[in-house]
């Protein structure tokens, strides 16, 4: 009797581990997937859905279809915008990027490369916020840029930085630069330190100078960690909103907005949350065209 019993409760007991077995893993990944479904799917998806209504966050949504996004295209704020937020993508990669590879190179030929590195990496511990009221400070009428040109006798040079496009654009990009640089640079010197030696002295052998051999050696070399430079620029290039909104708050007159700016206005001040939804859509598909490109180029990179 007592053997029969074993029986009956051995395969229920099988079938219960077996079932505990396949399903653990899914446990595991649980926390993750409603994570990423309740903050990631579930506001992307209600954005869209909202892009396609006439909504002031009071009443309720009214369904108007595409014309919000038609709309968008038709007013010249949303083109000022645009043109402002290529402006600071091209700006991105001249200055930021450029300037963060130069600073590289300079700092992995010198001694003392831990105290430049801190040097250089600091301004990047300060909050946009912070950095923003610093160099709206420094950029003001009476501010430190315009005294230091007054005393040297440059006089007409001094400028409302702020207060003139677009000035007030050119300033801000020189605010962001100042900040982000120092993250270039860190990441360009990784990639600088784990170039073999063997390719750059057999260059050097063969008679090639300094120049030569940077860009014929160095920088294809470098080309992995260029591209995820490029590529993370340009991205938060897109995405920059809280250093332009605490100098300028896209001012004068709306004609230093960027696409993010403009978003959080139509959406947040004058209360066009379709709208302002229309072109967080629009903005959303540009960084995704750019995020794609950057990990096809990443996959190649391995494949290779």
């Amino acid at each position: 009797m007592e053997l029969e019993i074993a029986s009956t409760h051995r395969p229920t007991d099988s079938a219960r581990s077996r079932f505990w077995g396949r399903a653990e893993p899914y446990l595991y990944m649980a926390p993750a997937v409603i994570f990423v479904v309740v903050f990631l799917l579930y506001p992307a998806a209600f954005t869209l859905y909202i892009s396609l209504t006439n909504w002031d966050g009071l009443n309720p949504p009214e369904f108007i279809g595409l014309e919000n996004y038609v709309q968008m295209f038709n007013e010249t704020v949303f083109s000022t915008s645009l043109l402002n937020t290529l402006i600071w993508v091209a700006a991105t990669l001249l200055f930021p990027v450029g300037l963060g590879l130069i600073l590289a190179v300079f700092v992995n030929r010198i001694p003392l490369q831990g105290f430049y590195k801190a040097i250089f990496y600091l301004p990047y511990a300060i909050s946009a916020t912070s950095a923003a009221v610093i160099w709206t400070f420094m950029l003001s009428p009476t501010g430190v840029i315009n005294e230091m040109l007054r005393t040297i006798g440059l006089d007409a040079l001094a400028q409302p930085w702020l207060m003139k496009p677009p000035l007030n654009t050119i300033s801000m990009i020189m605010a962001f630069t100042w900040q982000t640089a120092g993250t270039n640079m860190i990441l360009f010197l990784v990639g600088l330190q784990a170039i073999p030696t063997d390719p750059i002295e057999a260059a050097k052998l063969d008679g090639a100078n300094s120049w030569q051999t940077f860009r014929h050696v160095i920088m294809p070399l470098l080309r992995p960690i260029t591209t995820v430079v490029i590529t993370i620029a340009v991205v938060n290039s897109f995405k920059v909103f809280d250093l332009i909104w605490v100098m300028t708050q896209g001012g004068p007159y709306r004609s230093s907005e960027t696409l993010a700016v403009t978003m959080y206005r139509e959406s947040f001040v004058l209360f066009r949350l379709g709208f302002g939804a229309a072109i967080a859509n629009f903005l959303s598909l540009i960084v995704i065209a750019f995020s794609i490109v950057y990990l096809r180029s990443i996959f190649r990179q391995e494949d290779d």
